[in-house]
C-alpha cells in the first residue's frame, strides 16, 4: 500500500474544475486523482481518499485543497500536481493504541417488506426521524444522532480489527448531491468525521482496513482511515 499527500496547482484547471473542488466537491476531486493512475483496466479502483482544506500557522482554513490518498500502487507524476507518496506498511501490535481520523458515509439496509428489496439509510437521518420538526435542532436530537453514528462505528470494529476504547469524537455531517454531467438524478450520500482513539485487535485485519476503507461512498472521498501514533 502506498499513501500520499497531494496538491494541486489551482492554474491548471478549468474554472469550473476550479470552484467545484474549493467547494469540497468530490465528484470533480476523484476524477482530477484519477490522472495519477494512468493505464487502470476498466472497472478496477485503485485508491481511496480524503479532501481537507490546508490551514494555516493560526490554525485558520488557507483556502486550499489538500488530498490524503491510499493506494494499491505509486502515484504517477503529472503536471499540475504536487505529490508526496510513500510505501505505507504500518507494523502493528495487538493493544497498541493509535489516534485515528476517518470520514466515513454511514448507511443500514432497511427491509422494504415482502417480496421488496433492502434499501440503504442514512444512520444520521434514521436517528432523526422520530423527532418532530420542532425538535430537531434540540440538544436531544443532535445527541441521538452522534450516539447513532458512534454505534454504527463501534459495532463494525471488530470486523475491521479494531475496538474503540472510549467513545469518538463525531463532527462535520454533511448531506451531498453530486449532479452528473448527462442531467440525470444527482447522487446523494451523507459523510461524518470521526475522531478518536482505537485499540488494535487483530493486526492483520486493519491492515486490510487501512487498504479497503471502511463503509460506503469510497469514489466520493469516503473510507479512508487515518492512523497517527500516540506519545507515550
Amino acid at each position: 500500500m502506498y499513501l500520499s499527500s497531494v496538491r494541486l496547482d489551482l492554474n491548471a484547471l478549468s474554472r469550473a474544475e476550479l470552484f467545484d473542488v474549493l467547494d469540497g466537491g468530490a465528484y470533480t476531486a476523484h476524477q482530477l486523482l484519477w490522472r495519477l493512475f494512468p493505464d487502470i483496466p476498466k472497472g478496477e479502483r485503485p485508491f481511496i481518499f480524503r479532501q481537507e482544506m490546508e490551514e494555516d500557522a493560526n490554525g485558520k482554513s488557507a483556502g486550499l485543497p489538500r488530498f490524503y490518498v491510499g493506494s494499491n500502487r505509486p502515484l504517477e507524476p503529472v503536471e499540475g500536481f504536487d505529490v508526496q507518496c510513500k510505501p505505507f506498511d504500518p507494523q502493528l501490535a495487538r493493544g497498541e493504541r493509535l489516534a485515528f481520523r476517518l470520514r466515513a458515509n454511514p448507511t443500514v439496509a432497511k427491509p422494504a417488506g415482502e417480496g421488496r428489496r433492502s434499501h440503504r439509510a442514512d444512520v444520521l437521518m434514521d436517528a432523526r426521524y422520530p423527532f418532530s420538526k420542532g425538535e430537531r435542532t434540540s440538544q436531544a436530537c443532535v445527541e441521538a444522532m452522534d450516539a447513532a453514528a458512534r454505534h454504527w462505528l463501534d459495532e463494525r470494529a471488530e470486523s475491521l480489527g479494531f475496538s474503540l476504547p472510549v467513545k469518538p469524537e463525531v463532527g462535520a455531517y454533511r448531506q451531498h448531491a453530486l449532479v452528473k454531467k448527462d442531467g440525470g438524478q444527482p447522487i446523494r450520500y451523507s459523510s461524518v468525521d470521526y475522531e478518536g482513539l482505537l485499540e488494535v485487535a487483530d493486526p492483520e485485519r486493519l491492515r486490510e482496513t487501512l487498504r479497503d476503507g471502511i463503509g460506503r461512498a469510497k469514489a466520493f472521498g469516503c473510507g479512508l482511515l487515518l492512523l497517527r501514533r500516540v506519545p507515550e
